[in-house]
């Protein structure tokens, strides 16, 4: 962050710490609404414009943007797996349509290769949902069998049962291993047998590397092909989200206990995410895209799913990604299809966690994409879903070896 851009973030937070004065309630509210967006990857930077433009006038542009928008809005058939906790988790299954669903979709996506017949299984981010691959969803939809689920706490699954005091639960945190097998429950679930190909995104793709080194008969047999995208195998305390050092280890020393305090406070929490909308759009924006022309409409499907996200939820999971590593599964890939696929400019999980990923899969296709930040499905979908789709006819022989 330039010099400029940090004096003119802190005069932001300044102003909003002395619009909050007044009471313990208000403060916390503002300080759950930048915390909470620090824990999802979305630490600090506000568009300078947002100043110029009315309170009044923002509001009405996201109730528009809310009404109109596509995103989001495609359903499959729903089911739940249970996860060993008792956790429901919550997936939706795009089957294939009759003949292989539209001819002029699936020739763009596969010219005239015949789509593979495998399951797709799409794990998303933190503090996002199912819904975050809406593009690459409209793009197979009826043309390949998909699977789509929320991760625990996350959309429409439950907060999990180990985390919530509430349904007997012991407060425990999330850990990217309980997100494997949380994804195994899935699979066991929607896609119990045939050939897989598993797709993650940022917590998705950790999520992915957990199922891989928990269950590698599982990989060894079932799965023919890998997508890790804008994701990392580890040392995520090593990143600093564009700020300078000091402040990030500030904010590292503190910021476990301030969730944990402010999970407990969730009802006034989530009341001051709300009343600072303005400051956190500006945020996610920044930590979401690179691109500077971002449709307005795709900027708030992003806004919408991250502020969706309890801040109790936000909290569970924190202190997952300090701990994540799982360099070593990795080589559960090796000798299959793999796309590894990162924005040039992403801030929450940089592309050198990516290289890191190809160097250790030298077989692997890695896509560095310029001008794209961490939310690259959404920022360059076409790109993505191409990736993919190149990745399933890569991956023809290794599913036909495996249906065998």
């Amino acid at each position: 962050m330039s010099e400029t851009s940090a004096q003119a973030a802190a005069a932001v937070a300044d102003a909003a710490g002395q619009a909050a004065a007044g009471t313990w309630r208000r403060g916390a509210g503002v300080a759950g609404a930048a915390i909470g967006v620090v824990a999802a990857g979305a630490a600090a930077g506000v568009a300078i414009e947002r100043l110029t433009v009315g309170r009044g006038m923002r509001r009405k542009a996201r109730l528009a943007l809310d009404a109109s928008g596509p995103y989001g809005t495609l359903r499959g058939t729903p089911g739940t797996a249970r996860a060993d906790d008792g956790t429901q988790l919550y997936y939706e299954v795009d089957e294939v349509e009759p003949e292989g669903g539209s001819t002029p979709r699936r020739r763009r996506l596969f010219g005239r290769r015949t789509p593979l017949p495998v399951t797709v299984v799409f794990s998303h981010g933190y503090c996002l949902t199912q819904d975050s691959w809406h593009f690459q969803r409209a793009a197979l939809r009826g043309v390949v069998r998909c699977v789509h689920w929320d991760q625990r706490g996350h959309g429409r699954s439950a907060r999990g049962v180990e985390q919530d005091p509430g349904a007997g639960g012991e407060g425990r945190p999330v850990t990217i291993d309980r997100l494997g097998r949380d994804l195994k429950a899935v699979i066991d679930a929607a896609a119990p047998d045939g050939p897989v190909v598993l797709v993650g995104h940022s917590m998705g793709g950790m999520t992915v590397m957990a199922l891989a080194d928990q269950y590698p008969e599982l990989i060894r047999d079932r799965v023919v092909g890998v997508a890790l995208v804008g994701t990392s195998p580890g040392n995520l305390g090593e990143v600093n989200y564009g700020l300078p050092a000091a402040g990030v280890n500030a904010i590292r020393r503190v910021l476990p206990g301030v969730l944990k305090a402010m999970g407990r406070r969730a009802d006034l929490i989530e009341k001051g995410r709300r009343a600072t909308a303005d400051l956190f759009a500006g945020i996610v924006k920044r930590y979401s895209f690179a691109t500077r022309d971002v449709d307005p409409a795709i900027a708030r499907f992003a806004e919408r799913m991250i502020e969706g996200t309890p801040i109790d939820v936000v909290a569970d999971f924190y202190p997952a990604f300090q701990e994540h590593d799982k360099t070593a599964a990795l080589a559960r890939f090796a000798g299959l299809p793999t796309l590894v696929l990162a924005g040039e400019q992403d801030l929450v999980t940089p592309s050198e966690h990516s290289e890191v990923i190809a160097e250790r899969l030298p077989d692997a296709e890695f896509v560095l994409v310029p001008d794209a930040g961490h939310l690259v499905m959404l920022e360059h979908p076409e790109l993505v879903t191409d990736r993919l789709a190149d990745l399933l006819t890569r991956a023809k022989e290794k599913a036909r070896s495996a249906a065998v």
